[in-house]
């Protein structure tokens, strides 16, 4: 039986995980993200989650409108929290214990996020789903998926997404776009791809993390990037995927 690459993985959610035709948190989307981790989780692996709250809210429309960005920028963190609680009911309910932090203080629903203890629920096999971002406004949760990554010593960062991988351009306006399966991050900054915001690619640079970008519409996707198959676009360093290549070719 093979063996995960990754023993200790951060997923990254965007809202678009939570919704569904028929609402901004669908319970059949959600319960199917929550079967994935479940399996996932069953091979042994340590699996902490951040999650976006797109799907319940859109600062950037409103702030275009006059509100202020920071205010817009809270009201997106409690999005998140929305998102994290309806996440853990799914894997409570399938049987993956799990535990919600956030980086707002709600203790009547969640835990405070700390460090210590969220790597201790991570030893005891426990998912734990990060939620209100940093806590502070003008950073993403891309942002907080890096800095949470390296802060409990993830080996990669899955960011589940609605495409199959990085492309030269939105593939949704270009047909002629090319995905790439390997790229770097100096590459994805000077050409301005769409991986993450460049705060959370330095710091994912900086502490040499690769980032996996894949299509989270694909059952089993997150799965098969787990235990190492050829899914996506891999981020990394220009050292590390020449390694990469090799080991695909094998």
């Amino acid at each position: 039986m093979s063996q995960p690459k990754y023993r200790k993985i951060l997923l990254k959610l965007s809202g678009e995980a939570f919704a569904g035709d028929e609402g901004s948190v669908d319970v059949e989307t959600t319960s199917i993200m929550a079967r994935q981790i479940r399996d996932v989780h069953a091979d042994g692996v340590s699996v902490a989650v951040v999650v976006g709250g797109g799907n319940i809210w859109r600062g950037k429309a409103h702030e275009a409108a006059g509100m202020e960005r920071s205010t817009a920028d809270y009201m997106g963190m409690l999005a998140t929290v929305i998102n994290a609680l309806a996440l853990q009911d799914s894997l409570e309910r399938i049987g993956v214990p799990s535990r919600v932090q956030t980086a707002i203080a709600m203790e009547q629903i969640a835990e405070p996020y700390i460090r210590r203890r969220a790597m201790r629920h991570l030893e005891k096999g426990r998912v734990v789903i990060f939620a209100a971002g940093t806590g502070n406004p003008y950073f993403t949760t891309d942002t907080t998926a890096a800095l949470r990554a390296v802060e409990v010593g993830s080996e990669a960062i899955l960011k589940a997404t609605k495409v199959d991988g990085v492309y030269s351009a939105d593939p949704k306006k270009h047909p002629n776009a090319t995905r790439f399966e390997q790229v770097d991050y100096l590459q994805v900054l000077q050409l301005g791809l769409e991986v993450m915001d460049s705060t959370a690619l330095t710091l994912c640079m900086d502490n040499n993390l690769p980032i996996i970008v894949f299509d989270m519409n694909v059952p089993g996707n997150i799965r098969r990037v787990v235990m190492g198959e050829t899914i996506g676009t891999y981020v990394g360093r220009a050292a590390a995927l020449v390694g990469t290549e090799n080991e695909h070719a094998r």
